[in-house]
């Protein structure tokens, strides 16, 4: 089944509104074997909505309306489509007494504007909002089905839930669709495909593989679509365990997984605990792991020693390091990471010090510049990066270099895994 997902509303086109509906919708169609190809967003006119349903109709099986059903005069979706529809509007008792009620217990003065929002075009199957007063409609014309639905995030998505999915199983026209996503860090995009190329030559031709890159990691997406979704599962996993024995060392997890979260789920896997001490990265590697629940079973607590001060006094740092090598060096970061670990008494300890930018380069020590190190239960490693000018950026990607540096270390002292 073959969709576009149409969005309405000013509010969208001037960026006062943020399109979450679509991204959602797409997400959860697509798990329901129903490929979107279009997304398009207009504005509240009578034209351009038209136009839109017209355009949608020669080429979709399946039209996802939103927006432009609430009762003042700006929203003109439902008269539009009485229009594309050739079809009049009445009144649908059962919706009116549903916003009878729903108005009635929150105290609201109920006026006619309010009442014709159980006004709807009489070519419409009606589905239930049990959020809102502005109820979906479902419409059939020439093989394609059309599903207008407000805008509100939480309505629309009861809709769709309760409603659109179910009647869409129904009619037997969607297919089965097996997402499953690799999650890789360390190689860039190009170089990755490069990695992986003979195995993505012989992947079989009903399973498509994605490269979704982003500041975080480059993610691998491989969509099977078929009629037997066991069928599909299987051949995915099968891919995906040929894939671990291609590139195993940048492969950190799968699906909507993070790497701070794959890396306390290591340590609480390993019983061990982690403590850090934040220079240039400014406490973001700690927001990282706190953010995760459950992180209480191994976080104990990080230093953002940002001063030089603050990295003698707190961690011990010697100043004839500091001195004699500068902030940003190898040895440096190795006094740091071992200032936390004592401090703190854990198993495990990352530090981070650089220049992050976009001022303080120097020629030897450019911007960009980050030295990390992990103590570790056996030794300290540390590691050198060359990062890029932004300073955002570099934070962020020191963030996940240290991360990800702690994951390996932890793999190779508990499991003798690189």
């Amino acid at each position: 089944m073959i969709a576009e997902i149409i969005t309405i509303g000013d509010e969208i086109l001037i960026g006062q509104v943020v399109d979450t509906n679509s991204a959602w919708l797409g997400e959860q169609l697509n798990l329901h074997g129903v490929e979107i190809v279009k997304i398009t967003s207009i504005s509240d006119k009578h034209k351009q909505i038209i136009d839109a349903l017209l355009s949608a109709e020669s080429h979709a099986d399946l039209v996802l309306i939103t927006g432009g059903l609430g009762p003042t005069k700006d929203d003109i979706t439902k008269k539009v489509l009485c229009d594309y529809f050739e079809c009049g509007m009445v009144m649908n008792e059962d919706v009116l007494r549903h916003v009878i009620d729903m108005l009635s217990r929150r105290n609201v003065v109920i006026n006619e504007l309010n009442k014709e929002q159980a006004l709807v075009p009489e070519a419409c199957t009606v589905l239930h909002n049990p959020n809102g007063t502005a109820p979906g409609m479902w419409f059939e014309k020439n093989d394609t089905i059309f599903v207008s639905m407000p805008g509100v995030p939480f309505e629309m998505k009861e809709i769709t839930l309760n409603e659109i999915l179910p009647r869409l199983q129904q009619t037997e026209r969607t297919k089965s669709i097996y997402h499953q996503t690799v999650l890789t860090y360390g190689v860039p995009e190009s170089m990755l495909a490069e990695k992986i190329e003979a195995w993505e030559k012989i992947l079989p031709d009903f399973i498509k593989l994605a490269y979704l890159p982003n500041q975080l990691m480059v993610r691998l997406r491989l969509s099977a679509y078929g009629d037997d979704e066991t069928f599909l599962k299987a051949e995915v996993d099968k891919q995906i365990e040929k894939l671990k024995t291609v590139i195993p060392e940048d492969i950190f997890g799968f699906n909507g997984s993070s790497l701070s979260k794959v890396t306390g789920d290591l340590l609480i896997k390993y019983g061990k605990t982690l403590s850090i001490a934040e220079s240039c990265t400014g406490g973001k590697i700690a927001h990282f792991f706190t953010s995760n629940a459950g992180s209480s079973a191994y976080f104990r607590g990080s230093i953002v020693a940002y001063a030089n001060e603050v990295k003698e006094n707190q961690l011990g740092v010697e100043p004839e390091a500091l001195e004699k090598h500068g902030a940003v060096s190898k040895e440096v970061a190795i006094e740091m990471a071992l200032g936390v670990k004592n401090a703190l008494g854990t198993d495990y300890a990352i530090s981070t010090t650089g220049i992050a930018g976009p001022d303080g380069g120097t020629d030897e020590k450019p911007v960009g510049t980050v030295w990390i190190a992990v103590a570790g239960q056996q030794k300290v490693y540390a590691k050198r990066y060359n990062f890029a000018h932004n300073r955002e950026r570099n934070i962020l990607r020191s963030t996940q270099a240290a991360i990800n540096f702690l994951r390996k270390v932890i793999l190779k002292e508990n499991t003798h895994e690189n």
